[in-house]
């Protein structure tokens, strides 16, 4: 190679790590503002003198508007690109973090955490979004990696820095923090993401993605009514109902219009479609690992929060550390290896936690909590390298962003249906499920073997995965 074709060669490459910083750092923030207001929520009812119910709206707003912005956000850079829509995302994320750091009040505060929600949804899309539109398809997957090991460090660093915070300077604190971050980063943004938005606004269905954005956000508010009221509630299944009827009325809009939200070609396309149900599964199981662990470890082995928390860490940090090494593999020898892979051991170690974990000591609990983080880390960047590998290049927006939110909904989802299903072993007090459990906290036990077979489903939809993203297009156009 010449000594100008290095050059350029250099240049590109250090671009490159610019514009993953960049995006990576983003995905950081959000998560760390997420996962650090969790444990500060005690002092937030404290000071406002609030119920259980009326501060849960702090946490609960805020996922109601992620949940209804992270499917449109993708589409909608498809139209207007990607760094203006990124950036119109940071800042909404730093106006609601600065409403929220000066609230007078606990309804001030909600509204802020809905204008946080509301910006903040676009950052994890669109970071996912830019990869798949900057990178080609043999770099694709190690950069899906960056965004996934942002996103297991905050995880494992959010909740004992907000402790630390919160303890220091208090609640608010975090808001003027996180501010501060995203103002620094959004001229970088401005500068390293991908532009290039077709800007023909009239072919944007508006009504299309408002359908979409419902049907998410009464999914998810059901989910809500029903961790509160009960999923026989009738608000819960009214959520539910307005979804399913939100969702028809959606799939009978793109099917009708002449430029529809996405074409509905997107849901013919088997592989991208495996994606989003083993991507859904695969989350659901797996956050809920992650509220149940720490309730088993409190009520079981009568651990305090902080020392629970620190029984997740380990797996966190190996979320972070291997998430670069599973992206790179995938580009090397394709995307389904990996995939079927992290998922057995996903289900494996989710049977070793239902038959030898539950009830026993804390760092056998670790070890199997671990071993299921090993194996999301081998599903999570190569899942978002093989959806982003089955889209056509006009369809990586609206499609990208419709994944990511069907995978927010299966960790919201998640969470709330394994909650709901051991207090009802709870209550019933009968024996484990599991023929093979020995211990003595059978509902947990149950509640983590019904999680086995959520990753059941995501493996024998990981089947319909191709092995490789190279060279997609002709097959994709073989399908549609």
């Amino acid at each position: 190679m010449s000594a100008g074709g290095e050059a350029m060669r250099a240049g590109e490459t250090a671009s490159t790590r610019v514009f993953l910083t960049v995006a990576a750092s983003a995905v950081f923030i959000s998560v760390l503002t997420a996962t650090m207001i969790n444990v500060l929520i005690p002092l937030i009812r404290a000071q406002f003198d609030a119920s259980a119910a009326q501060v849960g709206w702090v946490v609960t707003g805020y996922a109601l508007a992620y949940a209804i912005g992270v499917p449109l956000y993708g589409r909608i850079s498809d139209f207007f690109g990607v760094r203006r829509v990124f950036s119109v995302g940071l800042i909404g994320f730093a106006a609601g973090g600065l409403i929220c750091a000066f609230a007078p009040s606990l309804t001030v505060l909600v509204l802020g955490r809905i204008v946080q929600g509301i910006g903040g949804a676009a950052i994890p899309a669109l970071a996912i979004v830019s990869v798949a539109k900057v990178l080609p398809a043999g770099e694709r997957g190690a950069g899906m990696g960056v965004i996934g090991s942002s996103l297991g460090v905050a995880a494992a660093v959010g909740p004992v820095a907000g402790g630390v915070v919160g303890q220091l300077f208090g609640w608010r604190a975090l808001f003027v923090g996180t501010l501060a971050l995203t103002l620094i980063l959004i001229p970088f943004a401005r500068r390293v993401l991908p532009n290039g938005g077709s800007g023909d606004e009239r072919r944007f269905d508006l009504i299309g993605g408002l359908l979409l954005g419902l049907a998410a956000g009464l999914f998810l508010f059901g989910i809500t009514q029903g961790q509160g009221a009960g999923f026989g509630s009738i608000s819960s299944w009214g959520c539910f109902l307005g979804a399913a009827i939100s969702a028809s009325l959606f799939v009978w809009r793109i099917n009708g219009v002449q430029h529809p939200f996405v074409s509905p070609k997107l849901f013919r396309n088997r592989a991208y479609v495996a994606a989003i149900l083993v991507g859904f599964f695969a989350m659901l199981a797996n956050l809920s690992t992650l509220v149940l662990t720490p309730l088993l470890l409190i009520e079981v082995n009568g651990l305090s929060a902080g020392a629970a928390g620190l029984v997740l860490t380990p797996g966190a940090v190996a979320l972070a550390l291997l998430s670069p090494m599973s992206g790179r593999l995938s580009d090397r020898i394709g995307v389904r290896i990996p995939i079927l892979a992290g998922v057995t051991v996903m289900a494996l170690s989710m049977l070793f936690i239902s038959t030898f974990a539950a009830g026993a000591a804390a760092v056998v609990v670790s070890f199997g909590v671990l071993g299921l983080t090993v194996g999301m880390a081998f599903v999570q960047s190569p899942l978002a390298n093989a959806a982003a590998g089955a889209l056509p290049d006009e369809e990586v927006g609206g499609g990208m962003g419709i994944f990511q939110g069907l995978l927010f909904l299966g960790g919201g989802a998640g969470p709330a249906l394994a909650g709901a299903f051991l207090a009802t072993r709870e209550e019933t007090g009968s024996g484990a499920i599991n023929p093979l459990y020995t211990l003595d906290a059978a509902p947990f036990s149950d509640a983590f073997l019904a999680m086995v077979l959520a990753l059941l489903i995501a493996l024998i939809a990981a089947l319909g995965l191709r092995g490789s993203v190279e060279g997609s297009n002709q097959s994709r156009e073989e399908e549609t």
